[in-house]
């Protein structure tokens, strides 16, 4: 092989002052000055597309927020002027608000204006009140008063002669009953109420949040923190999506716009961000990206001269060539590393131009794909020219020049090693340096996992308990130094636990990782979101406003994704979720008392009915503590209840007739036949008897129990137990009776519901005819198709179903047809003030007539009095339950009535209630 030396002797003289380090250098150093202009000026263009591309979709982002907030907006308010047309035309004009208000059905006054206009003109009644005056001329009267539609009109921006300020006016015609025309019925609303949702961190200074109506007249124009209205805003030049900025109205400055129609309503959703705002991070990135490139070319340049400079001192490395080589000698062929020895190749200037590759031991063929004889003897830069790249050259020649242990960590871009962390530790030696590689990629692996798994959730990969802390000490310690505010919130999932009971822990896994995807995407960067376990996250907001307001729109929209449907498998499951909110630094100011109270209000919330978020009070800490022990005392009665009834099973005894302290029991209250005046079915009424408060009313646990999950075991052991005492009965010889069990809304959506009333009937021997469940309005329609499912099966078992507490809740009649049920309960709230209210009677006679047209049994619960059992009687209400006749009792006070039944003749028992 020629050496080096030869080969520069064999060159003509030219050539050879061409190759010196400082004539070559400043020729290939052109290359990378021109790749730097050319990466510059195309990361310009990228950049400039980038932000084009965010302001389009940051337009198309906030038009569908904003469509959708306006639309939801606009249809309250036309279910307000439903509402009131509907009372108008039931009650008249001047009974209409009374009506509602008494049944507060009205929105808040704080908002909305709400009024009735005769077929005159004339304000016969307003909510809040104000003074009366005519609207006769008022466009939004004449529309209705000439025309026969029956469409919402919606008014431009005016004041008028009862309030000056300016405000929408939203009315729909009223008809009377030969429909002709009887009135308006009348909405005002602030225009800024439609632009409240303006963001100044999403849409800037400049951004603009419009409603127009069809006539081209905005009703209410928001830009930055200036409310304004009545501006002609023409439509026609801007379309769904912002391609481009074009000036737009009122203040003609160039934008990304977009409009919407929206649907039922003669207006139009306009969203605006300003072209100067949305493209200020990219000049300022423009000017940026202009100085780093001028100074990598200055530096780029300055190393240049200086490696020039330098080359003639690379002579004096030869020496050290000759202690590298005995360096190697001395490496063991065995080592886990990979050994090159290597000597310094300079220029006739004296600077290294490259190394010698001398010898190599036989693992060094694993990081370089070459056989250890192929390598001996080629340059460096031929066998691997990628070293040049990974800064091994860089540290090559410092080694030699310096003469210091340089030690460096890189992961491999190219050759047999791609993709591999690699270890390399340099030392000189006489005339050039021994490099010894390791191959270090299992550590790093291992101490990422470790890392991340320290940090972060298994399941869900969001930050952990531990993180979640770290983060918050540092966003507490931040807040402190610049006088700011934090808020942190506490997420808990409802019905999470019957999604997990009922499905299994895969679904609830799935369920975990989707809502914790929903809520991340609801967030900032700069926000975590975090899971503490099981269904618990937490949300810390660093930056937040003082003011709770400020928090309501990002909480809402957390708590609207988390209710959206979930699909497992062939199974769509729905939770909600409960929010406790605290703001630094005024419900806390260290990171654990800001935790604590976080989750006082979590469970204040779901002391609410759930599915909301509550901000903390100085109250919640004493009453979460009292939840805590109810709860604790509340398991380990129903873990000594059930145990006593295994007990009772075995040994064959009836169910105990007065519990002990400490445990469940069960009273049942008659239900009686309004004509015949026979006992002919019970409630079953669950009971506590605490050993410290006594008898502790349902009205305090049931909701716990409904919360935590526990309401799924006790409900099935009140079914068990109310099926049992029935079947005893009967065993006796005595009348046969129906038993009434109420089915709470978590036992209801529970998948093993009709699996454990199946098991109840089968396991106490009771025709399946003898058990009806009530279940109430409002809990069958949270998921009407599943509801009707559910209650099919039921059905089909032989259970009846009744509505209990019918009258309450917000069932339509098309969906009351659907169900099938057997009975209607009407609620006692109407029963109460039956002698003296006509509306009460008038709501009970409505409920008796649809019962009997539908073909169902009527009955009233709460019947107190003489005065309401002989108004129900008169009415053909079919049965009774109340404590005119019994409250409710133990089980052998039922047995002591029904003997006494049986001892009385029929006949005696029928005119008995006939003169009753």
């Amino acid at each position: 092989m020629t050496s080096p030396a030869a080969s520069d002797r064999c060159r003509p003289r030219w050539l050879a002052r061409a190759l010196e380090t400082h004539v070559a250098l400043p020729l290939f150093a052109v290359l990378p000055l021109l790749a730097i202009w050319v990466a510059t000026f195309h990361f310009i263009e990228t950049e400039r597309r980038a932000a084009v591309g965010a302001a389009r979709d940051a337009v198309r982002e906030q038009l569908e927020t904003y469509e959708a907030q306006v639309a939801r907006n606009l249809n309250a308010i036309d279910q307000t002027l439903k509402v009131i047309k509907y009372s108008v035309e039931l009650n008249g004009t001047h009974a209409a608000l009374p009506t509602l208000r008494a049944e507060e059905l009205l929105p808040p006054g704080l908002v909305f204006q709400v009024s009735v206009a005769d077929r005159d003109g004339a304000i016969v009644d307003s909510n809040p009140s104000m003074p009366a005056h005519d609207v006769s001329r008022a466009p939004y009267f004449t529309v209705h008063a000439n025309g026969s539609g029956h469409a919402v009109f919606v008014s431009q921006t005016v004041g008028d002669t009862a309030r000056s300020e300016p405000h929408l006016h939203f009315t729909r015609r009223i008809e009377d009953g030969h429909g002709r025309f009887a009135g308006v019925a009348i909405v005002e609303v602030d225009p800024a109420y439609f632009t409240s949702s303006y963001e100044r961190s999403r849409g800037g200074e400049l951004g603009l949040l419009a409603l127009v109506g069809s006539d081209g007249v905005a009703r209410a124009v928001r830009i930055g923190d200036k409310v304004s209205w009545g501006q002609p805003i023409a439509l026609d030049g801007i379309g769904e999506e912002a391609l481009a900025p074009q000036p737009t109205a009122p203040d003609g400055i160039e934008r990304y716009a977009g409009a919407r129609r929206l649907a039922g309503f003669p207006l139009t959703a306009v969203v605006g961000l300003a072209d100067s705002e949305q493209m200020a991070q990219y000049e300022q990135h423009y000017g940026t990206y202009l100085v780093g490139a001028t100074a990598a070319s200055s530096l780029l340049v300055a190393v240049v001269a200086m490696i020039s400079a330098w080359s003639w001192q690379v002579a004096k490395a030869r020496r050290r060539e000759r202690q590298a080589q005995q360096t190697y000698a001395a490496a063991s062929e065995a080592s886990p590393d990979a050994f090159f020895v290597l000597r310094s190749v300079t220029g006739a200037d004296g600077t290294i131009v490259d190394f010698l590759v001398e010898g190599s031991n036989s693992r060094s063929e694993l990081f370089t794909g070459i056989a250890s004889e192929a390598l001996r003897g080629q340059l460096l830069g031929d066998a691997l020219p990628y070293y040049r790249t990974n800064g091994m050259w860089e540290h090559l020649v410092q080694v030699v020049l310096e003469q210091r242990v340089i030690e460096a960590e890189w992961q491999a871009a190219s050759g047999p090693t791609a993709g591999r962390w690699l270890q390399r530790q340099i030392v000189p030696v006489e005339g050039g340096a021994v490099a010894m590689v390791r191959d270090i990629t299992e550590r790093k692996l291992a101490e990422e996992r470790i890392r991340h798994m320290a940090h972060h959730d298994e399941l869900t990969g969001l930050p952990n308990r531990s993180l979640i802390r770290d983060r918050l000490d540092q966003a507490v310690r931040n807040a402190q130094r610049n006088g700011g505010h934090l808020a942190l919130a506490f997420v808990d999932l409802d019905g999470f636990k019957l999604v997990n009971d009922g499905l299994g822990h895969n679904a609830g896994d799935e369920l975990l990782k989707v809502v914790g995807s929903r809520m991340e995407a609801c967030l900032r960067r700069t926000d975590t979101l975090g899971r503490l376990g099981g269904d618990e996250f937490v949300i810390l907001l660093p930056e937040a406003g003082e003011s709770p307001l400020a928090l309501t729109p990002v909480l809402e929209k957390i708590r609207q994704a988390v209710t959206e449907p979930v699909q497992i498998g062939d199974q769509a499951v729905r939770v909600s979720c409960s929010m406790g909110v605290v703001v630094y630094p005024r419900d806390g100011e260290d990171p654990k008392t800001l935790m604590m109270n976080a989750d006082a209000a979590m469970y204040r919330a779901k002391d609410l009915g759930s599915n909301n978020f509550q901000f903390y009070t100085r109250e919640m800490n004493a009453s979460v503590e009292a939840k805590l022990v109810m709860l604790e005392d509340m398991r380990r009665a129903l873990d000594t209840t059930l145990a006593d009834e295994t007990h009772d099973a075995t040994d064959g005894q009836a169910p105990a007739l007065q519990a002990p302290a400490g445990r469940f029991h069960l009273l049942y209250q008659p239900k009686v036949d309004l004509r015949t005046g026979r006992l002919f079915g019970v409630e079953a009424l669950i009971r506590w008897r605490h050993p410290e408060h006594g008898i502790v009313p349902p009205m305090r646990f049931i909701g716990l129990a409904e919360e935590s999950g526990l309401i799924v075991g006790l409900g099935e052991w009140v079914v068990r137990t109310a099926c049992r005492q029935a079947q005893l009965w009967r065993a006796a010889g005595l009348d046969p009776l129906t038993v009434s069990v109420n089915v709470s809304a978590r036992q209801f959506e529970e998948k093993r519901l009709v699996d454990r009333i199946a098991g109840a009937l089968r396991d106490t021997g009771l025709p399946p005819c003898a058990l009806d469940l009530e279940v109430t309005e409002s809990l069958l329609m949270r998921d009407l198709n599943q509801a009707i499912e559910r209650m099919r099966e039921l059905k089909e078992m032989g259970v009846t179903l009744s509505i209990d507490d019918f009258g309450t809740g917000y069932s339509s009649l098309s969906a009351l047809k659907s169900f099938p049920i057997s009975t209607l309960k009407i609620d006692k709230s109407f029963v109460r003030d039956l002698a003296s209210s006509s509306d009460d009677q008038a709501i009970a006679l409505a409920v008796i007539s649809l019962g009997h047209r539908l073909h169902l049994r009527v009955i009233a619960e709460g019947v107190e009095t003489v005065e309401q059992r002989d108004f129900l009687l008169a009415n053909d209400c079919d049965e009774m339950q109340g404590y005119l006749f019994s409250p409710p009792v133990p089980a052998e006070r039922i047995t002591e009535m029904l003997q006494a039944q049986q001892r009385q003749p029929r006949d005696v028992a029928q005119l008995a209630g006939a003169r009753a």
